[in-house]
């Protein structure tokens, strides 16, 4: 668990409010829809990661890992009412920083809009892209 100035973020899988979380996700332009069983099994099989202030459930991300060499993280938000307040840089900075994630050799990410966020994280574009490939449904 990581204690930042007014964030606190747990790791606690029975901390996280999934209603909450889904209505967020749902809403997302990444997750549009997406079911509440979709997210509970989701969260199930990550590491993830909820935002509290003063014990209120205000930001959620997961990271998808072997906890060995790969790591992706996902579904990072801050509910809109707690945006602009170092929430998602809480979030981000726990998970790149996450003890059992040391050893990661690859942390990717996917993101439309905040690559500022991430690039303050070293996240940056992929070098040789054309080695990646992706099959989407």
């Amino acid at each position: 668990m990581t204690t930042l100035p007014d964030v606190e973020i747990s790791t606690d899988p029975a901390r996280l409010d999934i209603d909450l979380v889904h209505r967020h996700l749902s809403a997302s332009y990444w997750a549009p829809g997406r079911s509440r069983a979709t997210v509970e099994l989701s969260i199930k099989n990550s590491l993830s990661f909820g935002a509290y202030q003063a014990g209120q459930q205000v930001g959620f991300g997961r990271v998808i890992t072997d906890y060995a060499t790969f790591a992706y993280l996902a579904d990072i938000i801050v509910f809109p009412e707690f945006q602009s307040r170092g929430v998602g840089k809480a979030i981000v900075k726990a998970m790149v920083e996450h003890p059992e994630l040391g050893g990661i050799r690859l942390m990717l990410l996917r993101t439309r809009d905040a690559h500022g966020l991430y690039e303050k994280f070293g996240f940056g574009a992929i070098p040789q892209a054309e080695e990646m490939m992706a099959r989407y449904f």
